[in-house]
């Protein structure tokens, strides 16, 4: 695993369950930007705290998320051809709101 930290866009809707542990988990994919113009998708898991933040987000909503990922690759069923895959599971969840959030509250000290 690889700890990384990645930014873009909610691609599916979160969806959430309970564990057989009973931990509440949220899973979601997010559409990250890569340097050559094309984009990644990424499989992201969450628990418990950050699985309430990630399964307010909604696709199309700005993300970053810090986590263990781990590298995969799959065949395109389109081109025939490898692709890259990541799958994250999340340590923390920052969105567009939380970062207002934050700003405001520093401004008004």
């Amino acid at each position: 695993m690889i700890d990384a930290l990645i930014s873009g866009k909610v691609f599916t809707s979160p969806k959430t369950g309970t564990g057989q542990s009973g931990k509440q988990y949220a899973t979601c994919r997010v559409r990250a930007p890569a340097s050559n113009g094309d984009s990644v998708i990424v499989s992201v898991i969450a628990f418990d705290a950050m699985a309430q933040k990630l399964q307010t987000l909604q696709e199309g909503d700005s993300v970053a998320i810090a986590g263990a990922m781990n590298p995969k690759a799959f065949t395109d069923k389109t081109t025939g051809e490898p692709r890259p895959s990541l799958d994250m599971v999340a340590s923390q969840v920052m969105t567009a709101y939380q970062y207002t959030k934050r700003r405001q509250a520093s401004q008004q000290q």
